[in-house]
């Protein structure tokens, strides 16, 4: 059994696989007579022919260490998830080896953060930490089959 450490996320590290969902330092613009701050295109939604739709996707928990045995992806448009609680939660993802999964990596995804995966990208399920929890999600619906999951030997992943 493999065992790695959850590390905390940054948009350098995370960039091959997609973007960090969160406030800039400072906004693109402000909006609402400069009552509201506008952090304009944090993400581009892939969707490759079909159309952009937003979900609410309710999670069981897992707790650290964290036995992960399924990965998926969606080769024709990209996934965003946003946490509509103030818990942290984990975010898997693995390089693309020859069409199959290479080596899990795990992202600590602080409060308040979503991410966006790239398409095509490999990825754990959701994985919010200690408590149920609901997220925003941003996905593509339409023809074509947008969902690929293998079963890989467990990975343990710890704080």
């Amino acid at each position: 059994m493999t065992t790695i450490k959850a590390r905390p996320i940054t948009a350098e590290e995370f960039a091959p696989y997609g973007e960090l969902l969160a406030p800039r330092e400072a906004p693109s613009k402000m909006i609402n007579a400069g009552r509201c701050e506008r952090h304009h295109a944090l993400a581009t939604v892939e969707r490759g022919g079909g159309e952009a739709i937003i979900s609410i996707f309710r999670s069981e928990p897992v707790s650290l260490p964290y036995d992960c045995t399924l990965l998926e992806r969606h080769p024709l448009g990209s996934q965003a998830f946003v946490p509509l609680g103030p818990d942290p939660w984990l975010s898997i993802v693995a390089p693309d080896e020859g069409g199959r999964p290479g080596a899990p990596i795990a992202f600590l995804v602080p409060e308040g953060m979503g991410v966006n995966l790239r398409a095509g990208v490999w990825h754990g399920v959701l994985t919010p930490l200690d408590r149920p929890a609901d997220f925003l999600v941003v996905d593509r619906e339409g023809e074509g089959v947008n969902l690929e999951e293998v079963e890989i030997a467990p990975v343990t992943v710890e704080a």
